[in-house]
């Protein structure tokens, strides 16, 4: 299968590629922000290394949430 440029695709193709990325960026921005948050002691392995594992895909969201943070660890917020 070929990719299609922009102008070729049918508008629900369109809103799905836009789906998708919005999804992508959302996770990667709410695990960004809660290994920003969290201590250090609360994650499996380096922040830097987890920063970059991130910015894979879809992926990299999945697997910080999965195995990047310790179990019952709470990221804390002062408000």
């Amino acid at each position: 299968m070929r990719s299609r440029r922009w102008d070729e695709m049918s508008p629900l193709r369109k809103v799905l590629a836009m789906a998708a990325v919005a999804v992508q960026v959302s996770l990667a921005v709410s695990a960004w922000s809660d290994l920003a948050e969290r201590p250090a002691e609360q994650i499996n392995g380096r922040k830097r290394t987890w920063a970059m594992v991130i910015g894979i895909s879809y992926v990299g969201p999945i697997l910080y949430y999965w195995k990047g943070r310790r179990p019952g660890a709470v990221a804390h917020r002062d408000s």
